[in-house]
């Protein structure tokens, strides 16, 4: 027994010389999250209390900014088209790449291809793919009004310019660019598991639904969470769509959060309100990443 302690006791040493080695290697690191990440984040939490439009001095206002968001009509707007848009893209970025890389993980000539086809919108530029989805929800112009009313004798709709259609017209676009990158993630998840459990499901009489739901959904929960998790915070983030295709319009109805950060800031130069909106967004985040991690232990399968 003494020597089992004296053993661990050696091998706690080692662990305590390796932390100390590893130390001088990640000063570097450590310096640039602290300066590039941890500076802004206080800098912002800070400016968040000013009132100050960068040309003259601030002045200390307390939690003013957050009093006015508060009684803003136009920020619970953007709050309530924030979490529409992460309540229809969420879902929809977490099921829809799962099915896509259930098609795609077949054992199928050409199916490489269609893999890249699937995943080239994700590495194409923000910019081009807005300009192009512009052009297609055109009123007039548009190849979508086009094809509903020569193919279907449908009326089409003022997709952008409408207040009704804009922000299911951007979450439709942001949807198209983003599930390839989360089909890539889930192929991979399907193709790491162990060929013996659909063996074994066979030999037990198990048909395709039962073994999707009972051996590729639990081992794969995983990586939904995964998905689930970035999903979430990229929806939170949201704003190149709305800033190249509707500039935040029309009457706010896609302005979200983030856009209505930078909006703020660099169109009416109210850094202090601008810098409440963002504490604001890295709060929400956070809270649902937390919540997401609480439960998380009721459905994820580490096994």
């Amino acid at each position: 027994m003494y020597k089992q302690v004296e053993k661990l006791s050696i091998g706690e040493k080692k662990n305590w010389k390796g932390l100390f080695e590893a130390i001088p290697y990640l000063i570097p690191m450590l310096i640039g999250i602290i300066v590039f990440r941890g500076g802004p984040v206080l800098a912002s939490l800070i400016i968040s209390f000013l009132k100050w439009d960068m040309i003259l001095a601030p002045e200390w206002v307390g939690i003013n900014n957050y009093l006015k968001m508060a009684s803003d009509p136009l920020f619970w707007k953007i709050m309530r088209n924030t979490f529409i848009y992460i309540g229809i893209a969420v879902p929809a970025s977490i099921t829809i790449p799962l099915f896509m890389a259930l098609a795609v993980n077949q054992k199928l000539k050409g199916i490489i291809l269609f893999r890249s086809i699937y995943f080239l919108p994700v590495v194409t530029s923000m910019v081009a793919i807005g300009l192009l989805w512009t052009w297609l929800y055109d009123p007039q112009f548009g190849l979508i009004n086009y094809l509903l009313e020569s193919v279907f004798h449908i009326s089409g709709a003022w997709w952008l310019q409408s207040t009704k259609w804009a922000l299911p017209s951007i979450i439709i676009m942001s949807l198209w660019k983003s599930v390839g990158y989360n089909m890539v993630i889930y192929l991979a998840g399907l193709q790491a598991i162990p060929q013996q459990f659909y063996e074994a499901g066979h030999i037990d009489g198990a048909n395709k639904r039962q073994l999707f739901w009972n051996v590729t959904l639990p081992i794969l929960s995983p990586t939904i969470f995964f998905v689930m998790i970035i999903s979430v915070i990229g929806s939170f983030q949201v704003f190149e769509q709305a800033y190249i295709m509707t500039q935040g319009g029309p009457a706010y109805s896609t302005t979200t959060i983030s856009y209505a950060v930078f909006m703020q800031a660099f169109q009416y130069w109210h850094m202090g309100y601008a810098c409440g909106l963002a504490v604001i967004l890295a709060g929400c985040v956070l809270i649902i990443t937390l919540i997401n991690f609480t439960y998380q232990r009721r459905w994820v399968f580490y096994g």
